[in-house]
């Protein structure tokens, strides 16, 4: 298992006056920030994940607890038709993003917002946000990544014209949020609120064999 580049400044932050403070004889100050450390090094892990071969289903794109599946929420989607399964994420959840299907990146779309709680129902469309667009064979998914309260900051590494596989890493929400998934409405839905998923592993919807109406 390995740690995410972005969060080696927090765990340097905490570990370099840990030594110093260890030097300068007061360790009980430098325990408390090397279990700072620990914990910035927990909250950025990244293990590995083996996605399905199946190449019409759809992976859950982050750990966490699905808060809703089925139609999108009305003010919550994209213009137009989808099925929608959002994710939340607590701050003991993996958050390293993945890929929910192969497919080239289209768009990419970042929104500055507020940071309201990730699981209210209104952080889907005002909060601060980054939106990835992906066609799989003509059918498109968008990936939204949401920050809550203490989350303040997405970290998106794709960018358009990028082919991606199924389950590959994509970026990194910093402490605790929300993942939107929004499919075409010809999507089988296989997951439901309350299910406890694996990014990159868990089968949340399998995608019709020919594009559907969008």
């Amino acid at each position: 298992m390995g740690i995410d580049r972005a969060g080696v400044p927090f765990i340097v932050a905490a570990l370099l006056p840990a030594g110093a403070l260890w030097a300068f004889g007061a360790p009980g100050a430098a325990a408390l920030l090397a279990a700072a450390a620990g914990a910035f090094a927990f909250f950025f892990r990244d293990p590995d994940r083996s996605p399905p071969a199946d190449a019409h289903v759809v992976v859950a794109p982050a750990d966490g607890r699905v808060v809703h599946a089925g139609p999108a929420e009305p003010g919550v989607a994209p213009d137009g038709r989808w099925q929608q399964i959002s994710v939340f994420l607590s701050p003991l959840d993996v958050h390293v993003n993945r890929t929910p299907v192969s497919g080239r990146v289209v768009d990419i779309r970042y929104r500055r917002g507020r940071f309201l709680p990730a699981y209210a129902p209104r952080a889907a469309e005002q909060n601060e946000r980054s939106e990835i667009w992906i066609d799989h064979d003509g059918q498109r998914i968008v990936c939204r990544q949401v920050v809550g309260v203490l989350a303040r900051r997405v970290v998106c590494r794709l960018a358009p014209g990028m082919r991606v596989a199924l389950g590959q890493r994509l970026g990194v929400m910093k402490f605790g949020s929300r993942m939107d998934l929004f499919l075409p409405p010809s999507a089988t839905v296989a997951a439901a609120a309350g299910d406890v998923v694996r990014g990159g592993e868990t089968v949340v919807a399998t995608l019709s064999a020919t594009p559907g109406d969008e």
